[in-house]
C-alpha cells in the first residue's frame, strides 16, 4: 500500500517493465506456496509434513515481504521478484 501511494503521488513515476526472469520467479514463488496444500489434500504427503512445509514456505514469504516493505526503495519495489 505504501508503494502504491508513493507511486501515485510521484510526479516523475515511470512504469517498470518486468523482465521475463522476474516474471517466472514470481509465478514459481506464488505456485510453491500452494504445493504443500495441494499435496496434503491429495494425500500424497501426510498432514504433519504438509503443515511443516507450509509453515517454512510462509516464513520465507514473510521474510521476503518484510524486506520488501522495510528495506527496498520505492523505485526498486516493482522489479523485486519475491512479491505476491
Amino acid at each position: 500500500m505504501r508503494f502504491a501511494w508513493l507511486r501515485k503521488n510521484s510526479p516523475d513515476h515511470a512504469a517498470v517493465k518486468l523482465e521475463g526472469r522476474n516474471r517466472l520467479i514470481r509465478m514459481v514463488y506464488n505456485a510453491v506456496w500452494w504445493v504443500p496444500i495441494v499435496l496434503t489434500l491429495l494425500q500424497v504427503i501426510d498432514y504433519d509434513t504438509g503443515f511443516i512445509l507450509f509453515a517454512i514456505i510462509t516464513i520465507v514469504r514473510l521474510g521476503a515481504n518484510l524486506y520488501l516493505n522495510n528495506v527496498l526503495q520505492p523505485e526498486r519495489f516493482e522489479s523485486f521478484p519475491f512479491r505476491a
